[in-house]
């Protein structure tokens, strides 16, 4: 972010489908509107052939690798939004941590904190558009690319997701290392999740003035919280983003974005999700839309939550199962979406009935409402 306030890139063409926006917003919408979660992935033969030369990092630091493997889902698939190719773990490489990809292990840090003194080897304070300029640089180019095809999500993980990371070292199946912080450093945990949330912040608001037209909020590890842990360490960092990012953009007389929060495996804090700030609340699969609705009320747009493992299944059951998803949801107030990213197996072709049911099962339920 510069000294007067983030740049505000002029002249990108007029959006023709804005259904995604207005389901986000819950204006009424002709169709449920659907993208996935991981759209750019390797399920794609041809993100597989963008990526095959290049090291992960360095193709998430590369704004036209970005901008083509963000387009690549686009071209073979009516979606109705567009997410910025990247990672939730650039915001750590920001703060001077390193990270790498390790062929069938995933995301590692070679040196993950350890002890509360390790907060220490974190920059206190981070240009943003310095370190994370290649994000902005890259969403600046896609909104130009996707020539007003569909809306442009931009993202970040959220704080309690990244700490996490940043303490285990990478993935991990009980997250014990940084839940042990939680319960023996709880003053530093919270240093190092406002350090987090601050830089958020800042990143957020920047990809807007880069050209992003909605937000979302990755607490992927949300799980991994009881709802007291949750409720002082996940959800009030959750909060405090949405309130500053929109009066930051409303300051810099930016656009004011929908902004989505995923926290997988929240159902505990489904109505605080709801009373969060949000515009819509993203959920994984092991709730039932109809209760998901009920606990959340009117006045917050619901985006999800098919199970990925439902797209293995043959096109004719996948769209049985859309619809039966859709009756759950209802056709308004709703995005539809995965509950969860897209699995690197899955067939593309599924991908695309998972689409068109959509599409075709929404416009018939709203007609017959």
């Amino acid at each position: 972010m510069e000294a007067n306030g983030p740049r505000r890139p002029e002249g990108f063409p007029e959006l023709k489908n804005d259904t995604f926006l207005r389901a986000a917003r819950g204006d009424e919408t002709e169709y449920t509107p659907v993208w996935c979660m991981r759209q750019a992935g390797r399920y794609l033969p041809e993100f597989r052939e963008t990526r095959a030369t290049q090291d992960f990092f360095a193709t998430c630091r590369s704004p036209k690798t970005c901008c083509e493997l963000t387009l690549q889902p686009l071209r073979r698939f009516p979606l109705d939004a567009a997410i910025i190719f990247s990672d939730i773990l650039v915001v750590p490489q920001a703060l001077g941590m390193e990270v790498v990809m390790v062929p069938g292990k995933g995301p590692t840090f070679p040196e993950p904190l350890k002890e509360v003194e390790d907060l220490l080897k974190l920059r206190p304070k981070v240009d943003v558009a310095a370190e994370l300029g290649y994000v902005f640089e890259a969403i600046t180019l896609t909104r130009h690319r996707l020539e007003g095809k569909v809306p442009l999500i931009g993202f970040s993980g959220a704080p309690w997701t990244l700490m996490s990371y940043m303490i285990e070292g990478g993935g991990s199946n009980t997250m014990a290392k940084a839940k042990a912080w939680l319960y023996r450093h709880p003053e530093a945990s919270h240093r190092l999740l406002r350090l987090l949330a601050d830089l958020i912040v800042q990143y957020l608001v920047g990809q807007v003035a880069a050209g992003a037209q909605a937000l979302q909020l990755f607490e992927s590890h949300a799980g991994h919280l009881g709802p007291e842990q949750f409720g002082e360490f996940a959800l009030p960092y959750l909060r405090d983003i949405v309130q500053q990012v929109k009066s930051s953009l409303e300051e810099a007389a930016l656009p004011a974005v929908p902004m989505i929060v995923f926290a997988k495996d929240a159902h505990y804090a489904l109505e605080e999700l709801a009373r969060s700030g949000y515009d819509v609340v993203g959920l994984d699969w092991t709730i039932q839309p109809r209760e998901a609705r009920e606990r959340t009320g009117p006045c917050v747009t619901l985006q999800g939550n098919l199970d990925p493992c439902a797209l293995y299944a043959p096109k004719e059951r996948i769209g049985e199962l859309v619809k039966t998803m859709l009756e759950g949801f209802g056709t308004q107030r709703y995005i539809a979406n995965l509950g969860h990213g897209l699995y690197p197996d899955v067939s593309p072709e599924h991908v695309g009935a998972f689409v068109e049911a959509v599409h075709t099962h929404s416009r018939h339920l709203s007609r017959h409402k």
